[in-house]
């Protein structure tokens, strides 16, 4: 699993109106190509008298599967587009939909290319562009005395937590960044002078800052 990646929070969507043609941008986060093919139907269907529903999604940690489509726009005027500002933009796991309702007005290639590109970027501002951080679960048992100063000392460390339970013993779920579980590990079994159990556990994505 990769240290972080940029994707959306979540499904949104915008429009924007250019010489009379509307376009309207749709993003979505995805885990995987049957989950992206799934949401453009989805948009296909709900706008199904639209002049196009062009898109484009990018999946994978090595960005393995990229697709475009330019549902009958000129040739690299509009999918394309559309991928590009996913790549542009850094994004993994992420499927656009812009669709657009004619107005009358003939744009070119270069006003298509400009158009589709705007509805993207549109469309992920919508969504709201974040950064995923991967963590590990680190399970810490110990003794109630250990207790104070070991919460004191996570909190100084701003390190994020999870569930703690109470029984004969005091169980803390931490979640240090995964390329410090290690060290993590080793300064919890220093702080506690090695009288605490340290486990691991699966490893987590969490948005940045939150």
């Amino acid at each position: 699993m990769i240290e972080q990646y940029r994707t959306v929070r979540a499904a949104g969507n915008k429009e924007i109106v250019i010489k009379k043609s509307r376009f309207i941008g749709y993003v979505m986060p995805v885990q995987n190509e049957e989950e992206a093919i799934q949401f453009i139907e989805d948009i296909k269907k709900k706008h199904w008298n639209a002049t196009h529903n062009c898109s484009a999604y990018m999946i994978g940690e090595r960005d393995e599967i990229q697709k475009q489509s330019d549902d009958g726009e000129p040739s690299g005027t509009a999918g394309k587009p559309i991928l590009e500002v996913i790549k542009n933009q850094g994004l993994k796991n992420v499927a656009i939909v812009v669709t657009r309702y004619f107005g009358g007005i003939m744009l070119g290639a270069g006003g298509l290319i400009r158009a589709y590109t705007d509805g993207a970027v549109a469309a992920i501002e919508a969504g709201e562009a974040i950064t995923k951080v991967l963590h590990r679960e680190v399970f810490v048992e110990l003794d109630y005395t250990w207790l104070g100063k070991v919460e004191n000392e996570l909190r100084n460390r701003q390190v994020r937590m999870g569930e703690t339970t109470f029984t004969d013993k005091v169980k803390l779920t931490c979640l240090p960044v995964d390329r410090e579980a290690e060290r993590f590990m080793e300064f919890m079994t220093d702080l506690t002078q090695g009288q605490s159990v340290i486990t691991e556990g699966q490893q987590l994505y969490f948005i940045e800052g939150e």
